[in-house]
């Protein structure tokens, strides 16, 4: 098992953490180039042009990274802005939220205790996610999909927001490509949000 709570794929390229020289699938990591004005600047997406330079998810690895490793790895002076790892949490947690809300909008998600615990029951759920400030005592009535995953990673308000309501303490995740992506992202998430990274990664969670 990798940082961020990801397990190695063979498949699945491949890159050298900039601060503990890990070397790690490229998904576990988060990217970063060097922005116009030389500031290091969060390629969540993995998308912006540039040389990547890559940072485990992980909340302490993230802020050794502002203290010279954007620097050396770039061989150049580089600029870190002020809560810096406050923005790749912020920016992965809108990633997630977004994901399960399009998956929620194609009828691969769904949300309410009841409907959870069919889905469970049935086989279909892939992904169980429960609201990490949820009642414990309510969450343990829940269980890990067989072969499946569990995050608790996003507070009630955020997957709230991914389902158009107030709030939401347990959802499901059917399997299919969106839900990979949910499971990539859920887990850079988890190792950042390190107060609740051990229940995030799926730890804890008894599969039946």
């Amino acid at each position: 098992m990798t940082r961020g709570g990801r397990t190695n794929e063979q498949d699945e390229p491949e890159r050298r953490c900039i601060v503990t020289g890990e070397v790690q699938p490229k998904g576990g990591l988060i990217r970063f180039v060097v922005g116009p004005e030389g500031q290091a600047v969060p390629d969540i997406l993995g998308r912006l042009p540039g040389r990547g330079m890559y940072v485990a998810a992980d909340r302490a690895v993230l802020a050794q990274a502002g203290k010279g490793a954007f620097a050396r790895s770039a061989k150049a002076p580089v600029a870190v802005p002020d809560g810096l790892v406050d923005e790749v949490e912020r920016q992965l947690a809108r990633r997630v939220i977004d994901l399960v809300s399009m998956a929620r909008k194609a009828g691969g998600a769904v949300c309410g205790f009841e409907k959870v615990k069919d889905w469970l029951a049935a086989g279909r759920a892939k992904v169980l996610l429960q609201a990490s400030d949820g009642s414990e005592r309510g969450k343990s009535k829940l269980w890990t999909p067989q072969g499946g995953r569990f995050f608790g990673c996003l507070t009630s308000d955020e997957l709230g927001l991914a389902f158009g309501r107030e709030s939401v303490i347990h959802a499901a995740l059917a399997a299919g490509g969106l839900t990979e992506r949910v499971i990539e992202d859920a887990a850079r998430l988890a190792g950042i949000r390190t107060e609740i990274g051990g229940a995030a990664a799926g730890k804890g969670k008894t599969t039946t």
